[in-house]
């Protein structure tokens, strides 16, 4: 028996995943949320917008999961209406390595406070 996926939407081929186009995908909270999601606690499948329990308007997470495929981030599949997700690992980490960990192991800073350029205990001006 065999599964027929449809085809993956428009998306660069492996050879071609820039550095900088990733980097500037991953720099928006909500796309690395999705990045992450997607690395941590995905099964085995193409996941739907709606999996990711995002209260946003669907336009919204159009435009981000666009921008993730198209920096090679995440290959998407049509089904019917709904197209789903899938993190592009393998690619990834050959293009990349140690990038797909790097994200799995971001932290957000809980602190807001700015970083001090001069060592603790310098006198103040």
């Amino acid at each position: 028996m065999t599964t027929d996926l449809p085809e993956p939407l428009t998306e660069p081929v492996a050879e071609d995943l820039r550095l900088d186009a990733v980097m500037g995908a991953l720099a928006d909270p909500l796309r690395l949320t999705i990045i992450r999601k997607l690395m941590l606690e995905s099964e085995a499948y193409d996941h739907s917008c709606g999996w990711f329990g995002f209260d946003r308007p669907k336009s919204s997470l159009t435009h981000h999961f666009k921008a993730l495929r198209e920096a090679g981030l995440i290959r998407q599949r049509q089904y019917g209406w709904e197209r789903r997700s899938r993190l592009r690992t393998e690619d990834l980490n050959a293009r990349f390595p140690g990038l797909l960990d790097l994200v799995a192991h971001w932290e957000s800073s809980p602190s807001k406070e700015p970083i001090r350029s001069e060592p603790e205990g310098s006198p103040q001006i």
